[in-house]
């Protein structure tokens, strides 16, 4: 069965919609996306006992049939146990919370489907990247220029209710689904931000996300900060040309801007570290089988000797992770900032034969060096954190500090 390749992102990037990488997703040859795949295995979930010899059950899932016997010989309501598709699911989540995975998930057929359309750009949302950790929605990044990013909305927030409706005991999947909607309308979100002891009520508007990948300008005369919002198709092309102009103009350093990035294509990935170092890999996968897959730098880029720092925060995820792995690693310039989000899993989408489907983790994300990304991120260098009044007073310590560094090597 063929695989459709789609974006790498921290799970559930249903908010964003929009985001639109293309109509193939596939960027060069050869190269897997980042986390995710779309796949049409069909799973059939079992009607019967399903015995050891059967290869995929083993004797010790007898007690669950047995538990159910009893629930339809004895339950006082029996009413209830006459919608199997809801009890088939709640036994799907409750195997799949046991795993403590966020990124391996169940969908519903109908957020299977939205699901699919987001990669053909069929709704609109918020323009956020959300995770669930501690029961609770926490955001991992805006997307720049989004509603959710006019609206104030920051790395860590956490999202407690939805239109009224409090939304800690619902699934990651079913939250985002009651924030995404049509374009044009809106939708109320009770936030906390990070560091807040009080809860404020945003209302905003739903819209299509379009965002430019790269962007850059010149900061303290002769140094170019680069900001990477996304991987994308065009990532590795535009910051191509964003360099040869930089350097054009006699750049004397680069700082690359990775902050609130939530990842992309591993293509563009690839691309991007590789403009910035000379030869080795960039990251490594490792299967459950132990499997090694490297993905080497590629020659020929444009700056692999200009002095060089990199600007991640706890908006940094999966792609941007990868990236700045591979540059740290290979002490190509610092990290400067808070420390990443730690998204390190590959992720397929498996299709059930009831038309919803799985994300099952796969793999494991490595920095050359060996390093684990999932659930630990990237320590920086150079510590640095931006208080509520540094966002609010546009007091860029981060990128002062970047600044520092490439003026003076310290």
């Amino acid at each position: 069965m063929s695989k459709l390749r789609v974006p790498i992102t921290v799970f559930t990037v249903i908010i964003l919609a929009g985001l639109l990488f293309g109509s193939g997703f596939a960027v060069g040859a050869g190269y897997p996306p980042f986390d995710r795949v779309l796949a049409g295995t069909s799973l059939k979930p079992a009607s019967a006992p399903v015995k050891g010899s059967n290869g995929d059950l083993g004797s010790e899932f007898n007690v669950f049939w047995e538990a159910w016997r009893i629930l339809k010989r004895e339950y006082v309501e029996p009413e209830r146990l006459k919608d199997p598709q809801k009890i088939t699911y709640g036994a799907i989540d409750g195997m799949l919370d046991s795993l403590n995975d966020p990124w391996t998930a169940h969908l519903d057929a109908a957020q299977f489907k939205m699901e699919t359309s987001d990669f053909q750009g069929s709704f609109a949302g918020i323009g956020a990247q959300v995770t669930k950790t501690n029961n609770q929605v926490t955001v991992v990044s805006p997307i720049d220029g989004s509603p959710a990013a006019k609206a104030g909305i920051r790395p860590g927030d956490i999202i407690l209710k939805v239109d009224d409706e409090e939304i800690s005991r619902l699934s990651l999947t079913d939250a985002v689904t009651k924030i995404r909607g049509p374009k044009g309308t809106t939708v109320k979100l009770t936030i906390l931000h990070q560091g807040d002891n009080h809860p404020v009520d945003l209302s905003i508007v739903r819209d299509e996300i379009t965002t430019s990948s790269v962007s850059w300008k010149m900061v303290d005369n002769k140094i170019a900060q680069i900001r990477i919002a996304q991987f994308t198709e065009t990532t590795v092309a535009d910051l191509t040309s964003a360099l040869k102009s930089a350097e054009s103009q006699g750049a004397t350093g680069v700082i690359l801007d990775l902050r609130r990035n939530p990842g992309g294509l591993l293509d563009a990935a690839v691309g991007v570290a590789s403009q910035f170092l000379k030869d080795g890999i960039v990251v490594y996968s490792v299967d459950q089988a132990g499997k090694k897959v490297n993905y080497p730098v590629r020659k020929g880029g444009v700056e692999p000797d200009l002095p060089l720092a990199i600007l991640v925060d706890t908006g940094s995820a999966s792609g941007s992770e990868v990236v700045a792995g591979a540059l740290q690693d290979a002490g190509r310039g610092p990290l400067i900032g808070d420390e990443t989000v730690g998204k390190g899993s590959v992720n397929q989408l498996e299709r059930l034969s009831d038309g919803s489907a799985l994300y099952v983790t796969v793999a494991r994300w490595y920095t050359p060096k060996g390093r684990l990304i999932e659930g630990k991120g990237l320590s920086p260098d150079i510590d640095i954190v931006l208080s509520p009044d540094d966002v609010k007073n546009q007091n860029d310590k981060q990128l002062q500090r970047a600044i520092e560094y490439i003026n003076t090597g310290k």
